[in-house]
């Protein structure tokens, strides 16, 4: 009997293996057939749209003064251009945070600290919280350890010129891929999840989901589709299935260098909290 219930369970193990082997390769598959098929935006906006970029950030003192300080650099008009600071955090992070938006308002930017003493609905609550006072049409979120390439909004913001168009993802690419063996797996797997999956998926018409960050969202697409609900672990893969549900589109955009959409990087302190 234990040799049989043995055999069962290994013979389960390699038809579980062999069914995950076949997806992958058939996502190979669909990536290579449709390459003709790469997305691009079917105009220009002759008006340049209003965007509110949210930082839903929680203790993190390493990184938050890069973060705010790479989403005022972006190269988009001023008058057209709120930020949002969601912090949540309870540590040094709030006062570092908070010091850093005083200074940037001072400069001139539309930039907003909004600080929850309870963390209610952890990250889909703070961008539920932001989105209630956001001025933009369209929403842009940044996840703490990112830093938005300038030409981030530049590069995204033609492809809503297609009403059905609810949300645009961009590729991750790293700051320390070459830091260490880790690193370098790390970025190969994820690598594989933008390039190929997402892609094939994309390209071929197919449901993909909004990695929760470096991605552009229509705000019509968030309110149509429920907004950030926090019943679930996956906040945004909820709402990215109840989107595409409600006839939403979605576009992924794969460039690569300052075309890239966020950039995970390793801790490091900028020197000061003004963009250059």
């Amino acid at each position: 009997m234990f040799l049989y219930l043995f055999l069962t369970v290994y013979f389960c193990v390699l038809i579980s293996v062999f069914i995950y082997a076949v997806h992958r390769y058939y996502m190979v598959y669909l990536y290579y057939k449709h390459q003709k098929d790469k997305p691009v935006p079917s105009g220009q906006l002759s008006v340049l749209p209003r965007v509110t970029i949210q930082l839903p950030i929680y203790n993190e003192v390493y990184v938050v003064k890069r973060l705010i300080t790479a989403s005022c650099s972006v190269d988009y008009p001023k008058e057209l251009l709120d930020i949002q600071v969601l912090d949540d955090s309870t540590d040094e992070t709030a006062r570092i945070a908070r010091e850093c938006v005083e200074e940037l308002k001072k400069s001139g930017y539309d930039i907003s600290y909004i600080h929850r003493d309870v963390r209610a609905g952890f990250k889909a609550g703070a961008l539920a919280e932001g989105l209630k006072t956001a001025k933009g049409e369209y929403i842009a979120v940044f996840d703490a350890d990112f830093v938005p390439q300038r030409d981030i909004l530049q590069k995204t913001i033609h492809f809503f010129i297609d009403r059905s168009i609810g949300m645009v993802q961009t590729r991750w690419s790293f700051l320390n891929t070459k830091y260490s063996i880790l690193t370098r797996i790390q970025s190969m797997m994820l690598d594989g999840h933008f390039v190929i999956e997402h892609t094939a998926r994309n390209w071929s018409g197919r449901f993909f989901n909004f990695n929760g960050t470096a991605g552009i969202w229509r705000r019509d697409a968030i309110e149509s589709a429920g907004g950030w609900q926090n019943d679930t672990l996956t906040e945004d893969l909820d709402l990215s299935y109840r989107a595409q549900l409600k006839g939403w589109r979605f576009r992924l955009m794969v460039l690569r260098d300052s075309s890239t959409g966020g950039l995970r990087a390793p801790y490091r302190q900028p020197k000061n909290c003004f963009p250059r």
